[in-house]
């Protein structure tokens, strides 16, 4: 009997010290999770952190004071990305929109030519509004002087095709216009009017074109138009809803 209790004691005495072992090894887990969660939060919040330079305006463009803003400043380059009114009820099959269309008439009516006397409006169109975005410049006093197509690619580098109404899409076009002389400093010939790059989310442009415009007008005045948060960058004032 003796020697059976002390069999028992013997194992009890090692169940408690596995058990103790067991607590201890998921204590150290907890804590590396929760590190790892924190070193994630950390990661995230730089990727939605604003640039230190960029000047965001939160603002309804159909709404904003362009008045107040145009007597301080004339822009060297405006880029805007119009949410153009799609051609038909359904254009892409079954795939979401995820922001509000605007009729011409509204596009139309954006002040673009209070804001800039001289330099370069970059504007991005869509299959079925090429016609009313070249009358658009040349109604805003832009010559049409060159364009740029954005080829879209997978991760793996692949043409990356998207829903169309008669072909499938995988290209986006950005027209340039001029008014006026050059900018102070203008660059010519440096980009190519092609740009390869991976596809991100619905209506994410390509930081590319942004480097195209610095590279073409470096410490020039620039001015987004229909701005989103993902492309903020410093010394450009950014317009738009979804800011």
């Amino acid at each position: 009997m003796n020697a059976l209790l002390k069999k028992e004691a013997s194992l009890q005495a090692q169940i408690d010290t596995l058990q103790s072992e067991i607590d201890e090894l998921e204590a150290k887990a907890d804590v590396s999770q929760h590190q790892q969660g924190a070193q994630l939060s950390k990661e995230e919040l730089k990727q939605c952190k604003a640039p230190e330079w960029c000047i965001p305006i939160k603002a309804n463009v159909m709404t904003f004071e362009w008045d107040r803003l145009a007597e301080t400043t004339q822009f060297d380059v405006i880029l805007a990305d119009p949410p153009w009114q799609l051609a038909t009820n359904t254009p892409t099959r079954g795939v979401a929109i995820a922001y509000q269309q605007l009729p011409d008439v509204c596009i139309e009516e954006l002040p673009i030519p209070k804001l800039q006397q001289n330099g370069f409006l970059f504007m991005w169109v869509i299959n079925n509004k090429y016609a009313k975005a070249f009358e658009l410049i040349e109604k805003w006093g832009y010559t049409y002087v060159d364009d740029i197509t954005w080829v879209k690619q997978t991760v793996n580098r692949r043409m990356a095709k998207g829903h169309g109404y008669y072909l499938q899409h995988a290209k986006e076009t950005c027209l340039v216009g001029k008014k006026g002389q050059d900018p102070p400093n203008c660059k010519h010939s440096l980009s190519s009017d092609v740009i390869y790059s991976e596809r991100r989310g619905q209506s994410q442009k390509p930081e590319e074109l942004y480097q195209m415009i610095e590279e073409l007008v470096p410490n020039g005045r620039y001015l987004e138009i229909f701005g989103r948060k993902n492309n903020l960058r410093d010394y450009w004032v950014t317009i738009g809803n979804e800011l």
